[in-house]
C-alpha cells in the first residue's frame, strides 16, 4: 500500500476506532467504577434509547421542527452577513461607524434576548429563528467584510484596464474572490444557528429536539438524555457535512478542498 493510499484510507480507520475506544472507556468507567446509572447511564442503554428514538415516531416531528428553524435561521444569516459584509467592506467610514453596535450585539449574552424575541415573535419558531439568525450572522458578515477587504489591487486594475464595469467588477472578480470566505464563515454559521435554534427551545418551547431534551431531563432520564444529546450531534454533525460538500463543490479550485484533495490522491 502507497502512501497516498493509505492517507485516504487513514480517516476511515482512525475515525472508527477512537469511537470504539471511547465507547469501551465509557462501559469501563461506568462498570468498573460503579457508577450510578442513574446518573451516567452504560452505553447499551443509551444505543437502546438512541435505537429507539430512530424507530419511533415522535422524535421525527421534532427533529423537522429544529431543523427548519436552523435552516431558516442559516439562510437569513447568510443573505444578511452578505449584503452587510459587503457594504461595510465598501464603505470603511460605516463600518467605522457601525462597529458599536454590531460588536454590542455579539458580546450580550444571548439568553438575555430570548425574553424579548419571546414578547416580539411569540412562542412559535419565529423566535428561534431570529435567535438562530443572530448566531449565525457574525461570522459570515466578518468573513464577507475581511474578503472585500483582501481583493488584490492589482487585480482591481486589471478589471479596470479591460473596461469592466462595476457589475463586472463584482460578479467576475470580486465574488469570485469572496466566495472561499463565505464557505468559511458558513462552516462556522451552520454551527451557530443549530446552537441558536437548540437554546431556544430550551427555554421558550413546545416542540422541537431542544424541548425534546428539556422534557427528557426533567423526568431524570438519563439514558434518554445522552441518546437526544448524540441525536443532536449527528444531526449537527451532517448540517456541518453538506455546508462543506457545497464548498468542495461551488470551490473545487480554492486551495482548502484543491490543496486538500491533492494529500488524499
Amino acid at each position: 500500500m502507497n502512501r497516498k493510499t493509505l492517507s485516504r484510507l487513514l480517516p476511515w480507520i482512525v475515525t472508527p476506532t477512537l469511537v470504539v475506544v471511547l465507547v469501551l472507556v465509557w462501559h469501563l468507567v461506568v462498570t468498573i467504577g460503579r457508577v450510578n446509572p442513574f446518573l451516567f447511564p452504560p452505553p447499551a442503554a443509551v444505543g437502546e434509547q438512541f435505537l429507539g428514538l430512530a424507530t419511533g415516531g415522535v422524535v421525527w416531528g421534532h427533529t423537522l421542527t429544529t431543523l427548519t428553524e436552523i435552516v431558516l435561521g442559516f439562510a437569513i444569516a447568510v443573505v444578511a452577513g452578505i449584503i452587510v459584509g459587503v457594504v461595510l467592506g465598501k464603505l470603511p467610514w460605516l463600518e467605522i461607524a457601525v462597529r458599536p453596535l454590531i460588536v454590542i450585539s455579539q458580546v450580550a449574552p444571548k439568553i438575555a434576548f430570548i425574553p424579548l424575541f419571546v414578547i416580539w415573535f411569540g412562542f412559535g419558531i419565529t423566535s428561534k429563528v431570529v435567535l438562530a439568525a443572530l448566531l449565525a450572522f457574525f461570522p459570515i458578515m466578518l468573513n464577507m467584510l475581511l474578503g472585500v477587504r483582501s481583493v488584490e489591487q492589482g487585480h482591481r486594475e486589471v478589471m479596470k484596464s479591460l473596461n469592466a464595469t462595476r457589475a463586472q467588477t463584482l460578479l467576475q472578480l470580486e465574488m469570485r474572490s469572496l466566495q472561499p470566505y463565505l464557505f468559511a464563515g458558513m462552516e462556522v454559521a451552520i454551527v451557530l444557528a443549530t446552537t441558536g435554534a437548540i437554546v431556544g427551545e430550551f427555554l421558550s418551547g413546545s416542540q422541537g429536539l431542544g424541548f425534546l431534551l428539556v422534557s427528557s431531563m426533567s423526568q431524570l432520564n438519563a439514558a434518554a438524555t445522552f441518546a437526544l444529546i448524540l441525536w443532536l450531534a449527528l444531526m449537527g454533525l451532517v448540517l456541518y457535512l453538506i455546508v462543506n460538500e457545497l464548498k468542495r463543490f461551488f470551490i473545487p479550485w480554492h486551495e482548502s478542498v484543491y490543496g486538500l484533495r491533492n494529500q488524499t490522491l
